[in-house]
């Protein structure tokens, strides 16, 4: 029997240390579903359609990955495409505690599905979407940090307009 696993998130953008745990997670479970959350709490810098786009490039040569976009529970998500492990990364105590408690609700609520913690890199544990929206935004360079589709795509996002 193959095991399905699911590695939500918004992926905005789509880091390096998200395709660390990518390619980790793929070498344990036969095949991964990278889930996009729709997530309308909070102000995207990518379009739904431009983080799937980026995330199937960045995913594209990693055999028994698939991309996909889900709104609502993750719980629900999981039983309708018959997946029963949530892959989710930690980088600090910091995350534990907000992973911990989605861990224990998406037991309480689905009590098959388990989640399964991957410590990101020492090369990718300070990096998160949000510095790095944050660093592109002020034309700062993200080198080393996401992909170079991304970087491109950072950097023409974030390039001064010349009207004129």
């Amino acid at each position: 029997m193959s095991k399905l696993a699911i590695y939500p998130g918004s992926f905005d953008p789509v880091t390096n240390g998200h395709v660390n745990l990518i390619r980790r997670a793929v070498s344990i479970f036969d095949q991964l579903v990278v889930a996009v959350a729709i997530n309308s709490k909070k102000a995207g810098c990518f379009s739904m359609e431009e983080r799937i786009e980026l995330l199937k490039a960045v995913t594209s040569d990693i055999p028994g990955v698939r991309v996909e976009l889900f709104q609502g529970l993750l719980v629900d998500y999981a039983a309708q495409i018959g997946a029963n492990v949530v892959v989710r990364g930690l980088r600090a105590m910091s995350d534990f505690e907000f992973e911990f408690q989605m861990a224990h609700m998406n037991r309480k609520l689905a009590p098959g599905v388990e989640t399964v913690f991957l410590v990101t890199g020492a090369d990718e544990f300070y990096i998160s979407s949000s510095v790095v929206r944050e660093v592109a935004s002020f034309g700062g360079d993200v080198t080393g940090l996401v992909p170079d589709i991304v970087k491109d795509r950072l950097r023409a996002k974030f390039e001064p307009k010349v009207s004129g």
